[in-house]
């Protein structure tokens, strides 16, 4: 499985590059903190598939980086080709990016 971490994450961010950020926490966590991602609870990911891009690259973000690689496994098995974990989460997000960020 692919991983990004949160230096290219943030570099992605910095220099605009056209890539989709999804958060596959619950909607309560997705509230307390968010790097600005499309919200789909990992329970409704294969529901909500067609709102994830296939034509262009996709990165999968959680609080630590397991129910993100869960997401991308199921997934990938729909055919999905062009997903990357975000290694270590929005708990890496606020270790090594910002430590302000509220997270639980």
């Amino acid at each position: 499985m692919k991983e990004v971490s949160v230096q290219e994450l943030k570099s992605k961010i910095d220099n605009n590059e056209d890539f989709q950020l999804i958060d596959v926490r619950e909607s309560f966590e997705y509230e307390v903190s968010n790097l600005e991602g499309l919200n789909i609870p990992l329970s409704g990911i294969l529901i909500e598939s067609d709102k994830i891009a296939k034509d262009k690259p996709v990165i999968v973000q959680c609080r630590s980086g397991k129910r993100s690689a869960q997401a991308i496994m199921l997934l990938e098995q729909q055919g999905f080709d062009n997903l990357a974990n975000l290694k270590g989460g929005i708990l890496a997000w606020k270790e090594e990016i910002d430590p302000e960020l509220d997270v639980y």
